[in-house]
């Protein structure tokens, strides 16, 4: 591994890393290729995800700026809502939830995601497809009340997919540097790292850590919603940032480095077609390895999509990155019963 020439910023100790590297045993995704599966599942029970990592560096600046609250958003079962409220009771923080719901003056019944909120006290926000997409301006509103209640908030963007933030899977890209050579996977592009892209920050932490550590590996997200485009210019923000921000010495294209299996949102943000849980439930059952519908299981439909088109897609071995979020299972069981 190639020795680091940077200084990460200052990072709390709240994910259970590093994470295993394991192999699929059973599952075949193409003749000739090996599967192994980044277990980020594992970064804890209710901090389950990938989010707890770029939160591991997000919440020391809240703390280092003295907040005692701190703001973000998501969906309504949304993963990284619920590991910012419980990395925050974890740490004496106060958290505040700005939730989409198509109706806010009805929202959804507490389960999955949203009851391990309000259960660790975070206060919900209910608000519109449409005012979420205004959501600078609601944080900017609750930061405003907060201060006036005489409170000290900090504003965590959606999925804490910024500069800093990225720095999660800056250090995930480290653990993989050291755990590829020792499963004998190779460091260069017969090797892919597949990954759920949703806000953004996952994908450029991996791809500005592959380059950091000298790694030849490919990063490719699936896009959970919007399109490829949006992505290429989201992901290439946050990289871009980073690297004016904290000196990182690297050479970034948007165009060259985003690479992104466009064509699998289905039904939309967090809605599962029939052959998606048909996919979920046959891995869980060859393997024991439950996936999400919202994250990881269109990720692996998009998979077998590109597999499909072509075997050799991604080289002789695919890493596939498990950002949890398997308490949206629950929240799904309706749509899932008929299927087991």
């Amino acid at each position: 591994m190639m020795k680091p020439t940077f200084t990460p910023p200052r990072r709390l100790r709240l994910a259970q890393t590093p994470t295993p590297l394991q192999p699929v045993q059973r599952y075949s995704v193409a003749p000739g290729v090996r599967l192994f599966v980044k277990r980020d599942d594992l970064t804890g029970s209710t901090l389950t995800g990938n989010k707890v990592r770029k939160l591991e560096f997000v919440l020391a600046e809240a703390l280092d700026q003295g907040a005692d609250t701190v703001i973000t958003c998501g969906g309504a079962q949304s993963n990284h809502c619920r590991a910012t409220a419980v990395a925050a009771a974890m740490l004496g923080l106060k958290s505040v939830l700005l939730l989409r719901t198509p109706d806010p003056a009805s929202p959804p019944p507490l389960d999955g995601n949203s009851l391990l909120d309000r259960l660790v006290g975070a206060e919900l926000v209910w608000i519109t497809p449409e005012e979420y997409r205004r959501r600078g301006e609601i944080f900017e509103r609750e930061a405003l009340r907060l201060k006036q209640e005489g409170r000290k908030p900090y504003i965590i963007p959606e999925g804490a997919s910024n500069a800093l933030g990225a720095w999660g899977y800056i250090q995930a890209m480290a653990e993989l540097a050291g755990d590829l050579p020792r499963l004998g996977i190779p460091t260069d592009e017969r090797t892919t790292v597949v990954y759920a892209c949703g806000s953004g920050g996952t994908g450029a932490g991996l791809i500005l850590g592959k380059k950091l550590f000298g790694l030849g590996i490919r990063a490719m997200g699936v896009n959970v919603c919007d399109d490829r485009d949006y992505f290429v210019k989201a992901i290439g923000g946050i990289a871009e940032d980073a690297i004016r921000t904290y000196g990182l010495p690297v050479d970034f294209d948007r165009e060259r480095d985003v690479w992104i299996a466009d064509g699998y949102v289905g039904r939309g943000y967090a809605l599962s077609r029939p052959e998606e849980l048909t996919l979920l439930r046959d891995l869980a059952r060859a393997e024991g390895l439950v996936l999400d519908p919202v994250y990881t299981g269109k990720a692996f439909y998009g998979l077998m999509g590109e597999l499909a088109k072509d075997p050799a897609r991604f080289g002789e071995n695919i890493v596939f990155l498990h950002t949890g979020g398997l308490f949206g299972l629950f929240a799904q069981a309706a749509e899932l019963r008929p299927l087991l």
